[in-house]
């Protein structure tokens, strides 16, 4: 018997787990990097630049020793968090040294490239565009759609709070939608990550005394992505739309909303879209009068009309198209109030 490999505990088990590893590596992390500094500092952002901004390197932490202690790994999940490390080493050394976007970009591109080479999961879009060409449009998606994701986390950790629990609803709600069609091990992971991220949402709700920097956002989003890419969505339905990228835009509404907000304004203005600011849709809320605490229930609320519109597209099947035209509306009406609404300055 190798008992590394038959270890294991219940789901319960790893998410508690998960919580107190985040939760306990945070408290140390404000205990003893207390006065965090970048190496240069050329970026306009709300947070504090003095708080230290690695709680992402304490939930990846705690999410991979909580994940390894649900039993013997599955290769795909193996190969994934591999690279989910390397993506997580990336954002430390641009929290600490403020990398330039270019280089980012280049290892974000390799980073992501060679696990949905070498797993071979797409998303497939050409499905949904009725045109075959050999899988190679998918490849070019699916890179393209895992690196807006990780960035679109990196854009929404503007403000205390806000992106952690709008990251914590994406993991209740990808929960429940593997448990519900049977994916178990997806759900699994999905409920891990969310107590990981909930230890950290102890000292990150405002007043925020630590941020999940790149290290957390870049991690979360790469994890996000591949969770998206590994789950079969409704795989009962006939409906092309739904089984190929439905679904995948509904969970991740706000992260891609902030990310279009931002990037629009910024290519409007002669802004460099790769420049901190105070122009994303909770800064703007700020401006309007809103207070933090306020932001944050509000886009609770929204991430609950989000979760029971995906539901709602289950239960009546034949309605999804019509379901997910409306939410297209939604979303481009609060596209353009946003962009009518001034940024912080």
């Amino acid at each position: 018997m190798n008992l590394y490999n038959d270890f294991q505990v219940s789901v319960y088990v790893a998410s508690i787990s998960s919580f107190l590893i985040t939760a306990i590596l945070c408290f140390l992390l404000i205990k003893y990097i207390s006065n965090f500094s970048k190496s240069k500092n050329t970026q306009k952002r709300l947070n504090d630049f003095n708080i230290v901004p690695l709680g992402g390197v304490a939930m990846a932490i705690s999410f991979f020793i909580s994940v390894r202690l649900l039993g013997e790994a599955d290769p795909e999940i193996v190969n994934i968090s591999i690279f989910a490390l390397a993506i997580s080493l990336l954002g430390v050394l641009d929290d600490f040294f403020d990398l330039n976007w270019k280089l980012k970009l280049f290892f974000q591109l390799i980073f992501v490239s060679l696990p949905i080479y070498i797993l071979d999961q797409k998303i497939n879009l050409e499905i949904f565009i009725g045109i075959d060409f050999g899988g190679r449009v998918n490849f070019v998606f699916t890179i393209f759609w895992v690196i807006t994701l990780m960035n679109s986390i990196n854009f929404i950790d503007n403000m205390d709070g806000f992106a952690a629990i709008n990251c914590s609803f994406i993991c209740l709600a990808t929960t429940i939608l593997s448990f519900v069609f049977n994916q178990n091990y997806l759900a699994d992971i999905s409920f891990v990550l969310f107590a990981s991220i909930s230890g950290f949402i102890l000292f990150n709700y405002p007043p925020a005394k630590i941020y999940m920097g790149d290290s957390g956002s870049l991690f979360i989003g790469f994890v996000f992505g591949f969770i998206s890419i590994l789950f079969n969505w409704n795989p009962t339905s006939d409906i092309q739309l739904y089984n190929s990228i439905a679904p995948v835009f509904l969970f991740f509404t706000i992260p891609i909303l902030d990310f279009l907000t931002v990037f629009y304004h910024r290519i409007k203005n002669n802004i460099s879209p790769t420049t901190g600011g105070t122009d994303h849709i909770s800064h703007r809320l700020l401006k309007k009068g809103l207070s933090v605490r306020k932001i944050l229930y509000l886009f609770i609320g929204l991430n609950i009309i989000v979760f029971l519109t995906i539901a709602a597209t289950i239960i009546f099947d034949s309605f999804a198209n019509i379901a997910f035209l409306s939410y297209i509306i939604i979303i481009s009406y609060l596209f353009f109030y946003f962009q009518k609404l001034e940024p912080l300055n």
